[in-house]
């Protein structure tokens, strides 16, 4: 990458246009093999150094959300109203997270949130793993509040 910033730069200076940038594909998470789906039971949980910590406001955030009646809440085994988003993170080894894809829950507003949070907390937090390639993981965000 810094090979071609030095490059547009120096065709800049030159009062050149830069070549176009090669396309990059993202591989794409495993296939559930019904339809295009997801298999979100094939992908292993994202490599977190450390837990992440969640905060009372992203809590709060979320039943705002829910009383604002943009989602429904679900509920958790002890019956306090939560709800639990997973994101399909791609990681790349150098790079960090590359991709995150929440699976869908009926709200998009908090799904998105969800993924944003993953990214967030996934930077400079990850363990190395695998083979050096980019790989797919599972990370889970679980919002909970007081009824």
């Amino acid at each position: 990458m810094p090979e071609l910033l030095a490059l547009i730069l120096a065709l800049a200076a030159a009062g050149q246009q830069a070549p176009p940038a090669a396309p990059t594909q993202t591989p794409a998470p495993p296939a559930s093999g019904q339809g295009t789906g997801i298999d979100w039971t094939t992908l292993p949980d994202l490599p977190y150094r450390q837990p992440p910590q969640m905060t009372a406001a992203m809590h709060t955030y979320v039943q705002g959300q829910v009383r604002a009646r943009k989602c429904r809440e679900r509920r958790l085994v002890d019956g306090r109203p939560a709800m639990r988003v997973e994101v399909a993170v791609l990681v790349h080894p150098e790079d960090g997270v590359r991709a995150s894809i929440p699976r869908s829950i009926g709200c998009n507003v908090v799904e998105q949130y969800a993924a944003g949070l993953v990214t967030s907390f996934a930077r400079n937090n990850l363990t190395a793993r695998g083979s050096g390639a980019e790989q797919w993981y599972r990370a889970t965000v679980t919002f909970v509040w007081k009824k």
